[in-house]
Formats: structure tokens, C-alpha cells, sequence
């Protein structure tokens, strides 16, 4: 689907933005009529409160919209796109109420509101537009508002029309939308060009396991995203129960959201050198799946003993990270729906990420704040190294115990990166669980517009 804003000459409704504390000085400064209408409707610019005022003819004239309270805000974001599902159809323009930061998100929730996935169901078309709002980059926004329109598509897809295949063609189709070059390994020429344990991942499916490599750019920093494509987690054979397999379609969520953050930076332009890779898998069960207390020898030559099977993600990604850190990036950001412990620390909505990098860190936090993206720092904790060594092999790929699970997944994955000066992690989620303001329920992109904000900064651009 399209999101893109409202043509500049298209009529449109007027909405003004109005905070409570400063509601009585902007009602005094309008016309007695809208004032004693807004009286009349007990309008008191709560968050999210919405009056439609009319016009003589009984036609909308404006609608005022409630920004609440600074402590009401900063319990959620994207208001704008919450007030706006009670208005009408028809076309707006934001007249007044907010500016810098604070316009750019409210810009993009009305868009990214506008959301459906259609591919099984018809649905009613959107039929709320809002035209640019001045001061904002509108082709900033709407690249945006595309590349997470990607990310959602390909989560919710599911894995009967998502395998390996169809992850492949939508990622052939994303680079031929920009020129990128591409490259893809697949069944045993995994093992041929040494990704050994991409290949013992996904070989029990009758879909062939892959990984698929795309470049961008001639010049500047480089820049490399390293992307989880499990099409479909069945756990193998330590096979999981119908409650937590439920919604591994999305176990692919890592690979459509830096699939999405691509889209941003090569829509965008940046002058950097993208490379982007996805080890796309299903972990399905036959007679050849991989089993538990398995010995793999990793690209890098760690010896990995597989102490459960439904640990598969950190294995894959170990192969592709490995082949990353050889080409040395500026800097190397992975993303993974990888592990039920960082939905436990931190719920849904918050991305944790790890990196070593303080500054990153620090720039990658702010860069969250500002873009209405929440991040959550966890640590490299290296005290628990020793509970990723099993004794038999160099790691274990599921530490007994159950203690730090997000963290010993991170830590584990941090062994195959040894070259590149700045590594970042993020253990994301990539769903929705309750449809919320600008984000239905379903597929959602997590880190991605923080990580686009941090470019600049992380890469001296």
C-alpha cells in the first residue's frame, strides 16, 4: 500500500493542535461562534480529544484536537494518529500546535494510521488524508512511512506464502527498486562457500535454506545490516508448543525490518555504502534436521554444540556476522526477533540493544527519543562469558538455567565479530500484540527510524 500525503491543491480541513494549559488563551483568540461551540461540547483539550466545528452551512470549518498535559504525552506517542481515527473522511492540513520533532511524528502517525494489510481480506480504503505539514521533509516522511509499510507487510505474511523464496524475491525486488547489486548462497552451496551453519539450519525443510547479499552505494562510510530470516521456527526438534509457535511467522522480523530501514536509506539517498544480509531459513523437522547436543563448526571455526534446537536464530546470524566483520564496515548493526527473555525484560513495545560503544549508545538513545522510537540499553555483561562455554565446544548455543537470556544470545553473537569497530545488536520483537496509536495490531518495525536518525552521527555523514 501507498502512503503518501495529500496533494497540495486538494481542499482540506483545518486542525489546530491545542495543549489544555494553553487552551483558554488560544479559545479567547477565536471567533465568539467557535469558542461557545467548544463550550457547548465540554471541549477541554484533553489528549486526544477531538470537536469538529462547523460552518454555516454545517460543513467542518476546523477541528481542534487536544495535546493534553506534558505527563499525559509522555505516556505514548503518535497522538495525533489516535485523534485522528475520530474524525471523518476527508482531507487535512495541521494549521497550528506543534512544530520541529514533534510535527514530524505526528506527520508520520497519521500516515503510518492509515495501515492495512489487504493481501487475504478487503478492507474499507483509508479515506483520511493529510497534506504536508510546512516545516517538514515530506519525502523524509514518506520514505519512512514506506519502509515500515514493508516491514509490516512481510511479518504479517504467513510462512505459507513467506519462505525462504518469497523472502528471497521480495529482497531481489527491494534492490532492483534501487539498483543495488545482489547475491544469493543457497542449499549446499552453503556449505561450498562455508556457512555451514546457515545450511544445517534449514536443510530438514523442503524449502532450501539461502543467503542473500545485497550492496548499495559507491562511496562513503560503510555500513552493514545483518538480518534474522527464520521463515518459520517450528523449534525443530526440540519442537515448540502450539502457544509459543502460534506467531513464529514473524520470527523473520529481523530481515524485514532492516529489509525496511534499507528502503529508508536507499529512498533517501545517504552517502554511504549499504550492504545488507539475510540468512533466510525454515526450521522445520525431518529425518536430516540438526540435533540437540550437535557439534557445528561455524564460518569463523568456533565449534558450537547445540544444546537446543529452538536456539537457531543466534546461529544463523553467527555465520552471516561472521562474513560481515571480514569486509571490516565502519559499522555493523544486527536485528533479530531472537529471544522470549528480552520480551520478558522489557514487554513489546521497548527494543533492547547492545553494543560496547558508549558513544553509539548515547547516540543511538537520543536518536530513539527524538524520532518517537523507544530503544533500551542492555550490557555485554562479560562476566557471563563463561556461561555460553560449554567445556565440549567453544559455545553453547542455549545456556542451561534460563538466567539472562537475552544477554547470553547477545554475548554469544558478539564472538563471531571481532574486526568491526562498531557493532550494535537489537533483540526486537516485531509485533504489535494491541492495536495502538499509528500501529494496529500485527507487524511492526522496531529501531529502525532510531538507527536512520543515528546514521549521521554514528557515521560521520
Amino acid at each position: 500500500m501507498s502512503v503518501k500525503f495529500a496533494k497540495e491543491e486538494t481542499p482540506s480541513i483545518p486542525v489546530y493542535i491545542v495543549e489544555a494549559g494553553g487552551f483558554d488563551d488560544w479559545s479567547a483568540s477565536q471567533p465568539a461562534s467557535v469558542t461557545a461551540w467548544l463550550k457547548a461540547n465540554g471541549f477541554a483539550a484533553a489528549l486526544g480529544e477531538v470537536c469538529l466545528v462547523p460552518d454555516k452551512t454545517g460543513m467542518p470549518e476546523m477541528a481542534v484536537v487536544g495535546y493534553g498535559k506534558p505527563a499525559a504525552r509522555a505516556r505514548g506517542r503518535f497522538h495525533l494518529a489516535k485523534a485522528a481515527a475520530a474524525l471523518p473522511a476527508g482531507t487535512y492540513h495541521i494549521q497550528s500546535g506543534l512544530e520541529g520533532a514533534a510535527l514530524e511524528e505526528a506527520a508520520l502517525g497519521w500516515l503510518l494510521s492509515g495501515y492495512q494489510f489487504t493481501r487475504y481480506r478487503q478492507q474499507k480504503p483509508n479515506k483520511l488524508r493529510l497534506k504536508v505539514p510546512e516545516g517538514i521533509d515530506a519525502a523524509r516522511v514518506e520514505a519512512i512511512a514506506a519502509g515500515e509499510v514493508l516491514t509490516r507487510d512481510l511479518i504479517n505474511t504467513p510462512a505459507s506464502d513467506m519462505g525462504p523464496q518469497e523472502l528471497e524475491d521480495a529482497f531481489l525486488a527491494l534492490a532492483a527498486e534501487h539498483g543495488a547489486k545482489t547475491q544469493v548462497v543457497m542449499g549446499d552451496d552453503l556449505l561450498t562457500q562455508n556457512l555451514p551453519m546457515i545450511h544445517a539450519v534449514g536443510r530438514a525443510s523442503d524449502r532450501a535454506p539461502r543467503l542473500l547479499d545485497m550492496r548499495w552505494g559507491d562511496a562513503g562510510p560503510t555500513l552493514t545490516l545483518v538480518g534474522k530470516g527464520v521463515c518459520f521456527d517450528t523449534g525443530g526438534l526440540n519442537i515448540k508448543p502450539g502457544s509459543s509457535m502460534g506467531l513464529m511467522k514473524k520470527d523473520m522480523g529481523g530481515a524485514a525490518t532492516v529489509m525496511g530501514l534499507a528502503h529508508m536509506i536507499m529512498t533517501l539517498g545517504l552517502k554511504l555504502r549499504l550492504r545488507v544480509l539475510v540468512p533466510a531459513v525454515e526450521n522445520a523437522i525431518n529425518g536430516s534436521a540438526f540435533r540437540p547436543q550437535d557439534i557445528l563448526t561455524s564460518r569463523k571455526r568456533l565449534t558450537v554444540e547445540v544444546n537446543n534446537t529452538d536456539a537457531e536464530g543466534r546461529l544463523v546470524l553467527a555465520d552471516a556476522l561472521a562474513l560481515a566483520d571480514e569486509d571490516v564496515p565502519d559499522c555493523l548493526i544486527s536485528m533479530a526477533t531472537l529471544t522470549g527473555a528480552a520480551r520478558v525484560a522489557v514487554g513489546p513495545d521497548l527494543a533492547p540493544y547492545y553494543t560496547d560503544d558508549d558513544s553509539m549508545a548515547a547516540i543511538l538513545a537520543d536518536s530513539g527519543a527524538a524520532v518517537a522510537d523507544p530503544l533500551w540499553r542492555m550490557p555485554f555483561w562479560d562476566p557471563y562469558e563463561s556461561m555460553i562455554e560449554p567445556g565440549i565446544a567453544d559455545l553453547d548455543n542455549a545456556p542451561a538455567g534460563g538466567f539472562a537470556g537475552s544477554i547470553t544470545a547477545a554475548l554469544f553473537l558478539r564472538r563471531f565479530v571481532d574486526q568491526t569497530p562498531r557493532y550494535a545488536h537489537f533483540d526486537i520483537y516485531g509485533w504489535q500484540p494491541n492495536a495502538a496509536p499509528a500501529r494496529p495490531k500485527g507487524g511492526v518495525g522496531q529501531g529502525a527510524r532510531a538507527i536512520l536518525e543515528s546514521l549521521p552521527k554514528v557515521l560521520d555523514l
